[in-house]
């Protein structure tokens, strides 16, 4: 029966690195490091898989124009409230420190 490899997690992120990023053979790497081919194919194939998911992830947390919109308008509300919270609060302290004058 034939020896299984376990290989650790940050060798295998290299490796598939070096195929996906760099653009290097599959077939040379496999010569290189002495990994049978399928095991690295799998690698590849995995780590291709993860990078599909992770972008499909970033582009469902984009908004839409109409989201933009509202959220714009509602931070849009929120400022004006404050702005005149504000000016009322200015004006109170103008009145409460004009009398102890």
């Amino acid at each position: 029966m034939a020896k299984k490899n376990t290989y650790p997690k940050e060798f295998k992120e290299y490796v598939t690195k070096l195929v996906v990023l760099d653009g290097r053979k599959i077939v040379d790497i496999c010569q290189e490091l002495n990994i049978p081919y399928d095991t690295l194919q799998k690698w590849v194939a995995s780590y291709r898989k993860k990078q599909q998911e992770d972008e499909h992830l970033r582009q469902n947390q984009l908004m839409t124009a109409s989201e933009y919109k509202e959220l714009y308008e509602t931070e849009r509300r929120k400022k004006l409230e404050l702005e005149e919270e504000v000016a009322i609060l200015k004006k109170a302290m103008h009145i409460f420190t004009q009398g102890k004058n």
